[in-house]
């Protein structure tokens, strides 16, 4: 079955967040259980620099409404030698970032990813590749599947292939004025309304994806489901609910070759399961990091890595950061976001210098050191379709303090509601005594050595690897190939 894999960023290429992550990692663990697999991805200009060599495979052009776009597609090979190939159009991806610059939206952000999802099929048909699934990734990759059945009748190549759509997060939709419609050049009466792009009188590009893709998956079981609902479908869960038989939940693995604390080169000292000590070190060097009082070394060290805005609860963080502080819990924050949050944290880092370190930015080595060095990683999101950083934090024996939401209710169980396999703290209610109560639950924990201990060890022995959601991933591959195939399940 030969894959090609489609995302607007992939690591150690391009990134902007998680989606970058699981897509530089799912394809590599497809290679390596035998799946014949591709990636495509734009050629932005941060990821010039980490190319090595590459070889033009493909020249040609691209029309939206009245501009043509020249395009090239040059190849190179990523992790365990997967072919990565990358559409070159400088005018559309020779910028600072790759969505937005200076907190700004792209305004054209439309324009791109309309020619970049052209420019996939027609990479497919001037390169004679014959993918039998499109994987797709989230808004920018969600036209596809329209353009496909736009063109079926004219295209053999087309008729052979299925698509999957996987819906990262809800929230980021691409949606859009609706004389973009008039752009994707799709035919007006059989995808302008309501069962199809037209969304309240805008263009949806994700709900594209939904409503014309083969299989729709999501990055956690949980997630699958509360994404037909209400409260986490954003607009979306009556469409996503007709697609319930072909909606699949799939969580997101972690990569143990780069999140490890046996092997990590960026943290002060290695350690494990067996051995613990070197977590101590890695406390000491991250309190000396942001100038904490060493009585820390005594006292439970929560840690927080995040984008700083309301989804990740950061509403509820600020509630309640004076009952933290009130505990004898120190805090350590990485990330950057609302201006509101940056605000408020560098007060608390002035209130609190002995107690509380703030990093406003994002620094790949700095997590590294923040989950190794923590006693406790703070994750109280609104909603979080899977999250990665506390798959990781379990990896190095920081227990996770999680509100159970879509992938955190799948990766963490309450250790206090079932003791023999809890691995973390848990609550329900989004409010911030709620997320307290599970704050100083956690803090008591803590004081409890040998309890303590067992629950560090029990959190570093769990696996969610990759090579478990690869798996699922080629399944769901199958479903779909039969399913355009007329095959069924």
């Amino acid at each position: 079955m030969e894959i090609l894999f489609v995302s607007s960023e992939v690591e150690p290429f391009a990134k902007t967040g998680g989606l970058a992550d699981v897509c530089g990692a799912l394809p590599l663990h497809i290679a390596r259980l035998g799946g014949r697999i591709s990636v495509i991805t734009p050629l932005y200009r941060e990821t010039r620099s980490r190319l090595q060599t590459t070889a033009c495979e493909a020249k040609f052009s691209v029309t939206v409404g009245p501009r043509t776009f020249a395009m090239q597609v040059l190849t190179s090979r990523g992790p365990a030698d997967v072919p990565v190939h990358f559409v070159r159009c400088d005018e559309l991806f020779d910028r600072d970032g790759l969505y937005e610059a200076g907190g700004k939206a792209f305004t054209d952000n439309h324009l791109r990813f309309i020619c970049f999802s052209k420019a996939v099929l027609a990479f497919c048909r001037t390169s004679g590749m014959q993918p039998e699934i499109l994987h797709l990734n989230d808004w920018q990759t969600a036209l596809i599947p329209a353009f496909m059945l736009g063109r079926a009748a004219q295209d053999p190549l087309l008729h052979r292939c299925s698509s999957v759509m996987t819906i990262h997060n809800m929230a980021y939709q691409g949606m859009f004025p609706p004389e973009v419609f008039d752009l994707t050049e799709l035919a007006r009466q059989q995808f302008w309304h309501p069962g199809q792009l037209e969304f309240w009188g805008q263009v949806n590009f994700l709900k594209a994806g939904i409503v014309n893709a083969d299989m729709v998956s999501t990055v956690s079981p949980t997630y699958a489901r509360e994404i037909t609902t209400p409260e986490f479908g954003c607009g979306l869960e009556g469409v996503l609910a007709t697609r319930a038989q072909d909606l699949v939940g799939i969580l997101n693995g972690a990569d143990y070759t780069v999140w490890n604390p046996e092997s990590d080169p960026l943290i002060r000292a290695r350690y494990s399961i067996d051995d613990l000590a070197g977590k101590q070190d890695c406390k000491r060097e991250l309190l000396e990091r942001f100038s904490l009082a060493r009585s820390l070394m005594q006292r439970p060290l929560i840690g927080c890595i995040s984008r700083l805005v309301d989804q990740k609860g950061f509403d509820l963080i600020e509630e309640i950061f004076d009952d933290i502080m009130r505990t004898d819990a120190g805090f350590v924050l990485l990330g950057t976001g609302e201006q509101r949050y940056h605000d408020f944290f560098t007060r608390m880092a002035a209130q609190h210098p002995s107690r509380v370190g703030v990093l406003l930015a994002y620094d790949n080595r700095a997590a590294h050191k923040i989950e190794a060095g923590c006693d406790l990683f703070l994750m109280p999101s609104r909603f979080e379709p899977c999250g990665l950083t506390q798959i990781y934090s379990l990896k190095y024996g920081t227990v996770p303090v999680v509100r159970s939401t879509g992938g955190l209710a799948d990766t963490i169980s309450d250790c206090e509601r079932d003791p023999e396999r809890g691995n973390g703290f848990a609550f329900a209610d989004y409010a911030g005594s709620a997320l307290l109560d599970a704050l100083v639950r956690a803090i008591a924990c803590y004081g409890q050595k040998e309890r303590w201990k067992a629950l560090m060890q029990r959190c570093m022995a769990c696996n969610f690897s990759w090579d478990v959601s690869a798996r699922a991933y080629l399944d769901l591959y199958r479903r779909a190939r039969d399913k355009k195939m007329g095959l069924g399940d």
